[in-house]
């Protein structure tokens, strides 16, 4: 692929930015204004040689406005594009069903991806996770119940829980 569109929409939390691939598919995302430090982010084989500045990415921005705007089941449908080895794309799609409002641990995550021992390896699906929100690793928690890491900063983590939290509680 060589070029990927992006859009950056305003949120309560700081600017969000989107890359998606020619089919509209989600290639990285998360609260910054820069593309380039999405880009890098994603998988090389399919890593875009360059990007183009949208107004708009249709529904995907329609997804990220509704969501920020209250409706966390937005995002829910649209479609997200990452590589990686079997077990990391696997816990991606695991990622996708954890619902909206009910985090659980990264031990419980482990377990629901078909590998209780493997802890660290779905705390590392949440750490090479490029398409934030999308790909919600916001919604895994430690152990102990305290927010552990998150690339976008722990301040937007914890909004975006309670944010779930009151939409769906």
């Amino acid at each position: 692929m060589t070029t990927a569109e992006y859009a950056t929409s305003p949120t309560p939390v700081g600017p969000f930015t989107t890359l998606v691939d020619p089919d509209g598919a989600v290639l990285a995302a998360g609260w910054t204004g820069d593309a380039e430090e999405l880009r890098v982010l994603i998988h090389p084989r399919l890593r875009p040689a360059s990007l183009r500045e949208r107004p708009s990415l249709g529904a995907v921005t329609r997804a990220v406005e509704k969501y920020h705007d209250g409706d966390v089941f937005a995002i829910d449908d649209i479609t997200v594009r990452q590589l990686s080895g079997p077990f990391l794309v696997h816990a991606w799609e695991v990622l996708r069903k954890v619902p909206a409002g009910k985090p659980v641990t990264y031990t419980a995550f482990a377990d629901l991806s078909g590998r209780p021992e493997a802890i660290r390896a779905a705390a590392n699906a949440c750490a090479r996770n490029a398409a934030a929100l999308f790909v919600p690793c916001h919604r895994i928690l430690r152990t102990d119940g305290s927010l552990g890491g998150f690339r976008w900063g722990l301040p937007v983590k914890r909004w975006l829980l309670d944010h779930e939290a009151s939409r769906t509680g």
